[in-house]
């Protein structure tokens, strides 16, 4: 809204300050006395969300149901809430809005999120005049918001929180009980297209992607049985649940196993693709024998790693950086084979290991673009390619493609029969990814049909390059802000002499690299150091948190090495 013309810039003020009114401001302070901010608490918006406690959480999930049916009227469409805090402890909760196509909240919202959450009780009726005021939100507009949920003890009462909100400012609803966070993406996505990219139903979002699954792996299945029995770790989250339901659709095309379902254990305690990446070793709770093919979903089963055992007993991770590897790898044989001239890049963030970037770029002649952490900025940057590959090394990711890709895929079906056969595969692998969203099911299923049709073992797949040994901590610090990175985070700015530690440090190993980031939810620093043996990464990354420690005012313990 400009306010060059300030008439009717008071006039919108004016009709929503009357709008407000009839909003019935007593049923809001009412509903928000009953769901009331602890004092002196203050969260933050970030990439994903608000995480926190689940105890501190009553206020942030009825203010997010208001602030929902606020962005639904400005969007004029369907925009969803998910109550999850993904890999995050048992006891902790979270909650994250959905744009529009099953996008990331847009920034500018966030600040209003974040605003709306720490707003004092007697700043509600103002706090939200001023969000209504400076987004331009047409209180006359219809609302409808959808809600899913994680399967934490407090994610049921929480979510009532979120409806709560919803109703009180007269919107519509529909609460789909528990889903993965994926899921519902999908389902918003699936609703603000008018069921273009698919049905918005539990069952819609199987049968779209078992389908794709079962056409793509119908031509390879003389391969074998080998390659068609997955152990899968659920990390004791909603993954369990969901993959049990699905089961039966993709069971003519591969058998899973599941681990940590649910049934005993604490989610994502010792297990779950956090877990299982950060400490390097299998989960607990999954017998592997060597070579078999498993891998981790994480809590809310929007991550997912890969890993096996040798026949000498050592672990192998598979983490984003080989999956994305595998997948750009596949698309570009495809495209090649029908002639088709799309541009595809792989987006990457600081933690992808230095080997598969060398890998994409000179062996498969894929570009490879570095954005900051968050999967909202890997995201976005995909956005700008026909074919946007992008994953996290944690093994959150997706692929997306741009219409104009879609349509000459569409359109290279009507070539002659090996470029019709590889149209054909790349019209399913569009419709097996989930595009609004890192989905673990779906990248779980794209895996799996590539390994059918290449005929690769797991091994095969990890022999694709080695990775450089590596190493992450964390330090505790007082504040986190006081540390500021540039150069798609590679780079520390303040604290003064930091970078230059580093950079100090890092001369000292070969082929090192190390960077250090501020966590988004808590008061840690993040470290990361690789280097050509795994003591000397370790040593790397000890001696770089010693620094962080002494220069960015670390709490509690100083860093002690040993692993």
């Amino acid at each position: 809204m400009s306010w060059g013309n300030l008439p009717s810039a008071l006039e919108w003020m004016m009709q929503v300050g009357q709008d407000l009114v009839d909003m019935d401001l007593d049923a809001i302070r009412e509903y928000s006395a009953l769901h009331a901010k602890p004092n002196g608490l203050v969260l933050q918006y970030g990439t994903a969300g608000f995480r926190t406690k689940a105890e501190h959480l009553d206020h942030v999930m009825f203010r997010m149901g208001l602030l929902a049916v606020l962005r639904s009227k400005q969007t004029k469409s369907t925009i969803g809430v998910m109550v999850t805090a993904s890999h995050n402890p048992e006891e902790d909760n979270g909650v994250k809005l959905v744009d529009p196509l099953g996008e990331m909240l847009a920034p500018s919202w966030e600040e209003h999120a974040t605003c709306l959450a720490n707003a004092e009780e007697h700043e509600m009726p103002r706090m939200l005049m001023d969000i209504s005021v400076k987004a331009a939100v047409n209180l006359q507009q219809d609302a409808f918001v959808v809600i899913g949920r994680d399967t934490r003890p407090s994610s049921k009462k929480l979510s009532q929180s979120v409806i709560d909100g919803v109703t009180v400012l007269e919107g519509q609803f529909h609460d789909y009980g528990l889903l993965t966070t994926p899921q519902l993406h999908y389902m918003v996505y699936c609703r603000n297209t008018s069921g273009q990219y698919g049905k918005a139903t539990i069952e819609g979002y199987y049968e779209k992607l078992s389908k794709a699954f079962m056409e793509l792996t119908k031509q390879a299945f003389c391969s074998g049985d080998e390659y068609r029995s997955l152990k899968v770790d659920c990390a004791n989250g909603i993954g369990a649940l969901k993959l049990r339901e699905m089961e039966h659709y993709i069971s003519q095309g591969l058998a899973v196993q599941l681990f940590n379902d649910g049934t005993k254990g604490k989610l994502n305690h010792l297990c779950g693709a956090d877990f299982v990446k950060s400490h390097q070793k299998p989960p607990q709770g999954m017998e592997m024998k060597s070579n078999e093919r498993c891998c981790s979903f994480d809590g809310d089963a929007d991550r997912i790693v890969y890993y096996y055992l040798d026949v000498d007993g050592h672990f192998h991770l598979i983490d984003g950086d080989k999956i994305a590897t595998l997948i750009s790898s596949f698309l570009k044989e495809l495209l090649l084979e029908i002639g088709e001239s799309l541009n595809i890049g792989v987006v990457q963030t600081a933690y992808a290991n230095g080997s598969s970037t060398r890998y994409l770029e000179e062996v498969m002649k894929v570009p490879v673009y570095c954005t900051k952490t968050g999967v909202k900025h890997l995201h976005h940057k995909a956005q700008e390619f026909d074919i946007g590959v992008y994953f996290e090394a944690n093994g959150h990711g997706t692929v997306l493609f741009s219409k104009a890709a879609e349509t000459k895929i569409k359109l290279a079906k009507e070539l002659e029969d090996k470029k019709r056969e590889a149209a054909k595969m790349l019209e399913n692998v569009i419709d097996l990814f989930n595009q609004a969203a890192g989905d673990a099911i779906s990248d779980m299923l794209v895996i799996e049909a590539i390994l059918i049709l290449k005929g690769l073992t797991v091994q095969q797949w990890d022999a694709l390059y080695t990775d450089l040994p590596n190493r992450q901590l964390k330090v505790k610090v007082a504040d986190r802000q006081v540390i500021s990175t540039t150069d798609a985070e590679r780079q520390v700015v303040t604290p003064p002499g930091l970078q230059e530690a580093i950079n100090d440090l890092v001369k000292k190993y070969k082929l090192s690299r190390a960077f250090v980031r501020p966590s988004g939810t808590e008061d840690i620093v993040r470290v990361y150091a690789e280097a050509d043996s795994q003591e000397n990464a370790d040593s790397l990354a000890h001696a770089v948190s010693l620094a962080v420690f002494q220069l960015a005012g670390g709490v509690g313990e100083t860093p002690q090495p040993g692993f």
